[in-house]
């Protein structure tokens, strides 16, 4: 009892001990499906043109670490902390305003980083990635998440013409709708400087129309006026003709009467009387001569002033003439600007057709746009569908996993217990063949006792018989 019982003490510690082992064992074992030997993560990551050592896996060095993750964003997200950096430093300038100095830069950029490492690791199924990774990290989680990324990128690389050819499709779409984009920027640019030449030409045809209506009225009051002073010029062309006429002819008279006066001068001598009287007819004649005269003169000279304002007038005529045949320039060069306003009407509606037809255009693009989008999202739907499938199938196979895990466990702990069970008995079966065998030396030790006195017993008896 007390053998059996020592020796079921000494062995409970140690039974203790492995069903600790094995349930710490079953914990780190449920993501076995998805681990990698140490060896063959350095050798991926040491594949890829990273330098990595199995030491820097056991020992990691946060740096290092970092690189290495850095390295993975960078070929599945393209993203580094230089691309990150300039929407991390608006961030900072929005909230911190001036003390943005206050976050330094190389803790803002690793902050966003981070949030695009983590959104690549819960796409490769880590879910539980947190900022200690990156700064203390340690060997069983980086062997986690190194695995499930590297088997993440294998997964991407037997999916690579498919994903080649939707990224492919996806950049070509993008590139169309940029140059279309471009086109259409383009095309709104040409529309507004074409609406900007189309009002400016219309200022000024509105402008040119107003001056030519001007111009039309001023030349009507000048052609009005040049023929009232055309008329009045020939009414005083013909005064001026009939007055020189009156003149030469009073002229001529006057002569006359002189001459007959010089003729008859010598006979009115003879008779003071008759001479005083026809002196004083002369002299009568003589003054309304003289007022005829003066009358005449004034005339004349009225006449000239006329003429002379005639010529004055006849040279703002051809002055007017001048104008007229400038106003007739002009309204030519006016006909001609209409006509290529109207060119330009004509070009502006052309153009205005190339734009609607454009935007005809952009629209059907717009429309083909939209269907490879609708389909780019059902490839996308499909994708995903593929992808919950394959991620349904993945869950089933680490349910099967995580069942023939907890099989093989209880089947490890049965086969534990019946180690155990043989163990003890054979420790048992080890104990009782010592007894035995310790037993079987005393009874022969007690058997050569026994026989060593009674062999001394028969000499004793024969030597008293013999006595």
């Amino acid at each position: 009892m007390d053998y059996n019982g020592r020796m079921s003490y000494q062995f409970r510690p140690q039974a203790n001990g492995l069903n600790g082992g094995r349930s710490k064992q079953h914990q780190n074992d449920s993501d076995a499906f998805m681990r990698l030997p140490d060896r063959e993560i350095v050798g991926c990551i040491s594949d890829i043109g990273v330098p990595f050592a199995l030491e820097d896996l056991q020992k990691p060095n946060p740096q290092q670490i970092q690189k290495v993750f850095e390295w993975f964003a960078e070929l599945l997200m393209n993203a580094t902390r230089e691309t990150v950096e300039p929407a991390m430093r608006a961030a900072a300038e929005d909230i911190c305003g001036e003390h943005m100095e206050i976050v330094p830069a190389d803790t803002r950029n690793l902050m966003g980083f981070y949030v695009s490492l983590r959104r690549l690791l819960v796409e490769c199924g880590i879910t539980d990635f947190s900022f200690s990774d990156l700064l203390k990290p340690t060997h069983d989680r980086l062997v986690k998440i190194f695995s499930y990324i590297i088997n993440f990128v294998r997964f991407r690389e037997s999916q690579t013409a498919t994903i080649d050819e939707h990224f492919n499709k996806a950049e070509t779409t993008k590139a169309r709708i940029e140059n279309l984009y471009l086109d259409n920027q383009d095309m709104d640019a040409r529309l507004d400087e074409m609406k900007r030449q189309r009002k400016t030409m219309e200022g000024l045809v509105k402008e040119k129309t107003k001056r030519n209506d001007e111009l039309k009225t001023r030349l009507l009051e000048l052609k009005k006026s040049q023929e009232r002073i055309a008329e009045r010029l020939e009414r005083v062309k013909n005064e001026k003709g009939r007055l020189t006429c009156v003149l030469e002819d009073k002229t001529e008279r006057c002569l006359g009467v002189r001459q007959e006066s010089e003729k008859l001068r010598p006979y009115v001598l003879q008779s003071p009387g008759a001479l005083q009287s026809s002196l004083t007819d002369l002299s009568d004649n003589l003054s309304k001569d003289r007022s005829h005269i003066d009358n005449l003169e004034r005339r004349t000279r009225a006449l000239q002033t006329s003429a002379d304002t005639f010529g004055a007038v006849s040279n703002g005529v051809t002055s007017c003439i001048k104008v007229l045949d400038e106003v007739s320039n002009e309204l030519h060069k006016e006909d001609e600007e209409s006509f290529k306003a109207a060119k330009r009407r004509d070009a502006l509606s052309e153009k205005g057709n190339n734009v609607r037809e454009v935007e005809r255009h952009e629209a059907m693009l717009q429309r083909q746009l939209k269907r490879w989008l609708d389909r780019t999202e059902s490839v996308r739907s499909s994708s995903k569908e593929k992808a919950d499938g394959a991620k349904t199938k993945m869950e089933e196979l680490r349910a099967i996993h995580r069942r023939l895990t907890k099989e093989r466990g209880e089947k490890g702990k049965e086969m534990e217990r019946r180690r155990v069970r043989i163990e003890q008995t054979e420790k048992k079966m080890a104990d009782l063949k010592e007894n035995i065998e310790n037993e079987i030396h005393c009874a022969q030790d007690e058997y050569l006792k026994m026989d060593s006195h009674i062999k001394l017993y028969i000499t004793e008896m024969e030597q008293s018989i013999l006595v």
